[in-house]
């Protein structure tokens, strides 16, 4: 079973690095514990962690520079 690092997720789930990040810190979804290897410290993200980030993707971002709803205002 192949993992993907941090950034790969990024890529794949096609969102910026720093919104990946974010979300993480936020908790939105599980993610990785955090591995050593050698000096390197990563995440290794299986692909049903994946899809749990694509899902959240998927109900709760609405991509760069788009605009918000807004409330028609009562007249």
């Amino acid at each position: 079973m192949p993992a993907h690092s941090t950034v790969e997720v990024a890529e794949i789930v096609d969102v910026s690095w720093d919104t990946l990040n974010r979300w993480i810190r936020a908790k939105k979804f599980p993610v990785p514990p955090v591995k050593l290897l050698g000096r390197v410290r990563v995440r290794l993200w299986t692909e049903e962690q994946i899809q749990a980030v694509r899902e959240y993707k998927k109900d709760n971002y609405r991509g760069k520079g788009i605009p918000k709803k807004r409330k028609k205002q009562a007249d």
